[in-house]
């Protein structure tokens, strides 16, 4: 009698499956996310023990340097003009917007109580030249009698004293005269020097007072204009005589008028610790008119070049303004500094900083000074 064997059981490989998957389970479950935390953890601590910064190399701006200032156009003369004598507008030959030349007559003033005084200087003029002649006479026959002993010394003397006096009474009789004449010269009131008549007072009969009372003419001198411009503290090394400057005005866009600076004040204004500055302005079109408002725009190289630096380099809190630097150890040091304009992206670094120094670009509140850093890029220098 046969007997046939018993099939062969599968709960063997079914059961080392299922730990399998279960061992599977736990460690993908609980131990590989275990390691990855511990894994995270390991790395975040490293990186707090030594941060990662990217850090650019300060450089010095060689660019030249471009500044825009406010400033007033101003006539290179600007004069009123009174009467030099006392008398009537008889006419004016000049009015508002004329431009005149120099030496040309604008008015004529009536002078009769001149005219009166004059002829009466000049009588006494004549007059006293006729008391001279006698008096030389006089003195004349007086000193030769006195050398024959036939009259006294004193009365020599006497004549030879009304003599000198006739010739002193001449002299101020001839130069109430002169007085006089000049006087009657300015019934026509001139142009001192060529420009264009600005305002005109004078109207025909209206009295005019010898040096006050009413301006009858203001001359203003338009051909070359003067550019007033206040330059800040910080470029006055950089003005010199000579410069050339870019004058812009509002009411021509796009054009630009060249000037030269010709002077510039010796001190700067205790209020704004700004230096006033002259730029000449060639005016022959008569373009541009003395009063209006402008802007004047400088390119120079600085006398001492700033620092730039990227805009969120610079830490600001209650100790100031610092920028973290960076040692040759890679450790951080805290460096208060001065800064100048912004530029948006760059700012200027005028005081604090060295050339050359490795600088954090985006430095984090966890910096403090002697962090050990880790530097994550080459080193850029910063673009001027």
């Amino acid at each position: 009698m046969s007997t046939t064997p018993p099939p062969p059981s599968r709960s063997g490989p079914l059961l080392l499956l299922a730990v399998a998957a279960a061992l599977a389970i736990v460690f993908f479950a609980g131990i590989q996310p275990r390691m990855r935390s511990s894994q995270e953890l390991s790395e975040r601590m490293a990186a707090a023990a030594h941060p990662v910064v990217g850090i650019v190399v300060a450089a010095k701006a060689t660019a030249p340097t471009e500044i825009t200032l406010p400033a007033a156009i101003e006539a290179l003369q600007d004069t009123p003009i009174y009467a030099r004598t006392t008398g009537y507008i008889a006419k004016w030959t000049a009015d508002i917007g004329d431009r005149v030349t120099a030496g040309q007559v604008l008015a004529t003033i009536d002078t009769p109580d001149l005219d009166q005084e004059l002829t009466q200087a000049v009588a006494a003029l004549a007059q006293a030249k006729a008391n001279l002649a006698i008096a030389k006479i006089s003195a004349d026959r007086w000193k030769e009698l006195g050398g024959q002993n036939a009259v006294a010394q004193q009365d020599v003397d006497q004549k030879l004293a009304d003599y000198a006096g006739g010739q002193a009474a001449v002299q101020a009789a001839q130069a109430n005269v002169d007085r006089l004449t000049q006087l009657k010269d300015f019934q026509l009131v001139t142009a001192p020097y060529a420009g264009v008549i600005t305002a005109r007072n004078a109207q025909v009969g209206a009295l005019i007072n010898a040096g006050s009372g009413t301006e009858i003419f203001h001359l203003a001198e338009t051909g070359t204009l003067r550019v007033f411009v206040r330059v800040p503290q910080s470029y006055v090394r950089s003005i010199a005589l000579g410069l050339k400057a870019q004058v812009l005005v509002p009411e021509f866009p796009g054009r630009v008028f060249a000037g030269t600076v010709a002077r510039f004040a010796g001190s700067l204004d205790s209020a704004s610790r700004t230096l006033l500055t002259e730029v000449q302005l060639p005016n022959a079109a008569g373009e541009l008119f003395p009063g209006m408002f402008g802007e004047v725009k400088f390119t120079f190289r600085a006398a001492a070049p700033a620092i730039l630096l990227p805009s969120n380099a610079a830490i600001i809190n209650t100790a100031g303004t610092l920028v973290a630097t960076v040692d040759a150890q890679s450790r951080i040091h805290l460096v208060h500094v001065r800064l100048g304009r912004d530029f948006g992206t760059q700012i200027e670094v005028i005081d604090g900083l060295e050339p050359g120094a490795r600088v954090v670009a985006k430095p984090s509140d966890s910096l403090v000074e002697g962090t050990e850093v880790t530097i994550a890029a080459p080193e850029p220098s910063a673009k001027p």
